[in-house]
């Protein structure tokens, strides 16, 4: 049997047999001890055999018990470390202080030599202690040659544990902590020496580190984006270990490591949300979230399970996604402790009819509209079933809700609907003018809007997108490097839609506070370098990712903006802002609307986007009419022409 076999015999040994072979081994060593410190001391002439081995007993009937209630026994030999060598240090320290009573009392010795029996064997014994335990873990411990070498930044509780995970493993070899602390600067943990962050750059190369694993599951935003700032140009692969409050529930472990979120480039810390005005069109009512299943309204809905209302009506059309969120809905609420009435329900926002009858059924009192289709090319080549979601079906809702008696109707707008040269952000502000006529109108609804710009994480984000473009090798495209864009968490922006309608007159624009503008060019060298790869350009031919610029998609601007004009006001949260911007009437809105409707049965996109330009004040389109079908049929197929027919309020569309 070779030594690699014999190893794994030991590791895989059941652990009473494991316990009872290191207490076999802890009780020859304290003999051992206690012989040596008889001899060094010369006691061994003055104590006759028969009082050694009371001596023996002693030490043995006292120092394994001892040893024990310190947890010497509990402990895995592979994560040994220092709190194992201050309990055998303490356990020795009363045995010894047993012996040297023992010395005095029983075997007449001296009290110096007595002191000098005890002091020995303390020495002796606590070496021999932790020293096989070192020696055990060196031998269980896999060779660590060939491992990938990485750098621990932080030397705090999760630093620490975390190295003791990766030198247990079989992927990692953690070559040094980095830590500001001046009092861990200079000192070795576990082993391991920690150096200050500022020395790390002249570390790379000689210790060939590929990796920093962040240890700090605790630090703001703000700091966590600074480190990933001066971590950045270094080209080492950056991972970070779970937040501290997943650690705490065990939700997550210390060693699950994952990529830098987005979130903590753009290193704003989020503002807290006023919990009263989270619940305050919620707890305890039935409440309905259209478009459930897509990015914004899933977290709506996971917001909402938390704040306990008595119902919550999940509209999606698509069965899919309505199947997902409403299974992890479920198991949401159980973990929360949160008893509340999950309804899935398939639907299209097209169709008046079902939403009222859902309405009622189900007695819903506030309404989150986040169905929506929001791909601007996607709705640039589908035009006509971009105007009739995101118009037509905001409109239909909208009347449902004001006929079924719903209190809150709330619309998720978005920053494209500002001074829009797209038709996804044209059908956006037409649906933001629909709800401002309807509050014009009057009834018992209160209409409100919350605008806001790029969420991170959601579909069609440039983030995923970017993530899996470097894990294929590359290119990473860019359309233009001057592009920039507003970002915000998907959590953050659900909070501050819920925390805004319940600030709602009527009729109310809210605006979120999107922060600073991401330049997209910078966000994907970034996210390059973290990922430990270099940008192959000009300069650097021989790096590792291309960026490829694709140009301008179509429709697609270079700057957002949030606000048309500049009449805003603030609010009782910090974070929101009441845009007050013009309207149009409601009968000229409702006019406009049958008409795209009629356009719509047409399928003219010409009178559509007519329609768009005649009422959607700063739309400004630089290209044609894209949609795909309009494309291919208006040369073969005679379209009948758009007329105006006029619907009662309860028809249904199509």
């Amino acid at each position: 049997m070779n030594w690699r076999q014999l190893q794994g015999r030991a590791v895989a040994l059941p652990r009473p047999a494991k316990r009872l072979i290191t207490q076999g081994v802890d009780a020859v060593l304290l003999l051992v001890a206690l012989a040596a410190a008889l001899a060094f001391t010369g006691a061994a002439g003055e104590v006759s055999l028969a009082l050694a081995g009371a001596g023996g007993v002693l030490v043995l009937a006292a120092g394994l018990p001892l040893l024990a209630t310190q947890g010497f026994y509990r402990a895995v030999i592979r994560f040994v470390g220092s709190r194992l060598a201050l309990a055998a240090a303490w356990s020795m320290t009363l045995l010894a202080g047993l012996l040297m009573l023992a010395g005095w009392a029983g075997a007449g010795l001296k009290p110096s030599a007595a002191v000098s029996v005890a002091l020995v064997f303390w020495a002796f014994a606590t070496l021999g202690l932790v020293g096989s335990r070192l020696l055990m873990r060196a031998a269980v411990n896999p060779q660590r040659r060939g491992l990938e070498n990485v750098a621990i930044y932080g030397a705090g509780d999760a630093g620490v544990r975390l190295s003791a995970a990766l030198l247990a493993g079989r992927s990692f070899t953690p070559m040094v902590f980095v830590d500001t602390n001046p009092r861990l600067v200079g000192r070795a943990i576990n082993g391991i020496p920690v150096h200050h962050p500022d020395e790390l750059a002249r570390l790379v190369a000689p210790l060939r580190l590929e990796r920093v694993l962040l240890a700090l599951p605790s630090v703001s935003r703000r700091q966590r984006q600074a480190i990933i700032n001066q971590l950045a140009p270094l080209a080492v692969h950056v991972q970070t270990v779970p937040d501290i409050g997943d650690l705490v529930s065990g939700k997550a472990r210390v060693d699950e490591l994952k990529e830098v979120e987005a979130v903590d480039l753009l290193g704003r810390d989020p503002v807290p949300p006023d919990h009263e005005l989270m619940a305050s069109c919620i707890r305890g009512r039935s409440v309905m979230v259209t478009g459930a299943g897509g990015s914004i309204g899933s977290e709506l809905c996971r917001q909402i399970i938390r704040l306990a209302p008595q119902r919550l009506v999940l509209f999606e059309i698509s069965e899919a996604a309505l199947y997902r969120v409403e299974h992890e809905l479920t198991e949401l609420a159980v973990s929360e402790g949160v008893t509340v009435e999950l309804v899935p329900l398939l639907g299209s926002v097209h169709h008046r009819d079902r939403v009222e009858s859902v309405l009622r059924a189900f007695d819903v009192q506030t309404v989150y509209h986040a169905a929506a289709y929001k791909h601007v090319p996607m709705v640039e080549y589908n035009m006509v079933e971009g105007v009739h979601n995101n118009v037509i079906g905001t409109w239909h809702s909208a009347e449902a809700a004001l006929d079924a008696g719903v209190e809150h109707f709330v619309l998720i707008s978005t920053d494209k609907a500002v001074s829009p040269v797209n038709v996804m952000g044209a059908t956006k502000r037409m649906a933001e003018l629909v709800l401002q006529g309807l509050a014009q109108r009057g009834g018992r609804t209160r209409f409100s809007m919350v605008r806001f710009g790029n969420v991170l994480e959601s579909s069609g984000s440039v983030v995923p997108l970017f993530r899996e473009q470097i894990r294929r090798g590359g290119p990473v495209t860019v359309t233009h490097p001057e592009i920039i864009r507003y970002f915000m968490t998907i959590p953050e922006a659900a909070q501050l839609v819920l925390q805004a309608s319940a600030m709602s007159t009527g009729g109310d624009v809210f605006v979120l506070e999107m922060g600073s503008p991401v330049r997209i060019d910078e966000l994907a060298r970034r996210m390059i370098h973290l990922m430990g790869l270099t940008v192959r350009d000009a300069s650097n031919p021989a790096g590792d990712i291309a960026i490829e610029y694709t140009g301008l998609r179509p429709a697609e601007k270079l700057y957002e903006e949030l606000l048309i004009g500049t009449n805003v006001t603030g609010t009782q949260h910090p974070m929101i802002m009441r845009a007050m911007e013009q309207s149009l009437p409601w009968g000229r809105v409702h006019a406009a609307l049958q008409q795209m409707l009629a356009a719509a049965r047409a399928f003219d996109c010409e009178r559509m986007r007519a329609l768009l330009l005649e009422h959607v004040d700063g739309y400004r389109p630089a290209n044609g009419v894209d949609d795909r079908v309009w494309q291919a049929t208006r040369k073969t197929i005679p379209r009948p022409a758009a007329t105006v027919t006029p619907i009662t309020r309860r028809a249904s569309p199509l």
